[in-house]
C-alpha cells in the first residue's frame, strides 16, 4: 500500500537527516533500515532516492547559513562580501579531488564497495581514528574559515575522497581531516557543511540524469511523492541535527561518535553473519 511506502519514506528521511551531518555514516544506517523495511520500488529508483533525498539536507544548510553563504547580502559590507567569495573559492578547491575521482570511478565504486563488509570496516576504522585523534588533544591552529588557506582546503578535499567509500561518512572524513590538519572542531564541522552543497548537488544531478538514461522514462506520481516526502522530512530533521552538532562540539569532542561508529559496525557484521542476508547493499 502506498501509505506504507510513505511511512517508510518518513523513517528514511529521519535517518538521513540525523546521520548526514553527524559523523556516523548515513549509508551504514540506511543499510540497516533498508534490511528491515525496504522500499518496494525498482532498484534504479531506490539508488536514485538514497542520493536525491540528500537534497533536503542541503537545503537545511542553506537555510541555517544563508547570510554567511550569500555574497550578495545587503547586510554585508564590501570586505565581508569579499570574504564570502573567498570562502566559496576554498569550498570549490576542496571539491576538486572528490569531483574528479567520483566522475571517473563512480561505477567502479558502486560495484565493488557497496557491500556490508566494506561498510562495517569503514565504520569501525574511522571510529577508531576519531578516538585516537581526539586523545591527542592537539590545540587547533585554525579557528576561522577566513584563516583557512587554499592548501589546507585542498587537503581537506582529499580527505573527502575517502567518503566515496560507503560507511566512511562524508562529514566524518572531512571533519576528521580538518582536525588532523589543525582546524578547530567548530571550523571543521562548518566547512564540512559548506563542502556538502556542491558535492551533494552534483551527486543528485548525476543520479537523476543516470536514472532517466537507464529507464528512458520519468517518475511515476507515487515515486515523485516518495522523493518529495523524503526530502521534506530530511530537511526538517537536518536543521535539528546541525543545531545539535554545533552546540554539542562547543563543549565536547568527537570520541562519543567514534565509539558509536564501532558499535554500529560490529552490529552490521553480526547481523549479516547471523542472518545470512545478502551482503550486497545496492
Amino acid at each position: 500500500m502506498y501509505w506504507i511506502e510513505l511511512l517508510k519514506t518518513v523513517i528514511l528521511g529521519i535517518v538521513q537527516g540525523i546521520t548526514e551531518w553527524l559523523p556516523i555514516s548515513s549509508t551504514g544506517h540506511m543499510i540497516l533500515v533498508d534490511q528491515f523495511m525496504p522500499l518496494h520500488q525498482p532498484a534504479e529508483f531506490i539508488n536514485l532516492f538514497l542520493v536525491v533525498i540528500q537534497f533536503g539536507s542541503i537545503l537545511a544548510v542553506v537555510t541555517l547559513y544563508f547570510h554567511k553563504l550569500n555574497p550578495f547580502s545587503p547586510r554585508k559590507n564590501t570586505q565581508e562580501k569579499k570574504e564570502t567569495w573567498t570562502m566559496w573559492l576554498k569550498v570549490l578547491v576542496a571539491c576538486i579531488p572528490a569531483g574528479i575521482i567520483g566522475l571517473l570511478f563512480d561505477d567502479l565504486i558502486n560495484t565493488y564497495t557497496y557491500n556490508a563488509p566494506v561498510v562495517a570496516a569503514a565504520l569501525i576504522i574511522y571510529g577508531i581514528l576519531f578516538i585516537v585523534i581526539e586523545r591527542r588533544n592537539k590545540k587547533p591552529r585554525i579557528n576561522s574559515i577566513d584563516t583557512l588557506t587554499y592548501k589546507t582546503a585542498l587537503f581537506i578535499g582529499m580527505f573527502q575522497v575517502l567518503s566515496l567509500i560507503p560507511g566512511t561518512s562524508r562529514s566524518g572524513s572531512t571533519i576528521l581531516g580538518g582536525v588532523i590538519l589543525g582546524t578547530s572542531r567548530f571550523v571543521a564541522a562548518e566547512f564540512s557543511f559548506f563542502l556538502a552543497i556542491p558535492v551533494m548537488l552534483g551527486a543528485s544531478l548525476m543520479k537523476i540524469i543516470k536514472f532517466f538514461i537507464e529507464t528512458g522514462s520519468g517518475f511515476s506520481s507515487q515515486q515523485l511523492g516518495i522523493l518529495l516526502t523524503g526530502m521534506i522530512v530530511a530537511y526538517l530533521v537536518s536543521i535539528a541535527a546541525i543545531k545539535f552538532l554545533m552546540g554539542y562540539i562547543r563543549n565536547h569532542d568527537f570520541k562519543a561518535f567514534g565509539y558509536y561508529r564501532i558499535i554500529i559496525g560490529i552490529l552490521i557484521i553480526l547481523y549479516f553473519a547471523v542472518s545470512g542476508a545478502n551482503v550486497i547493499v545496492r
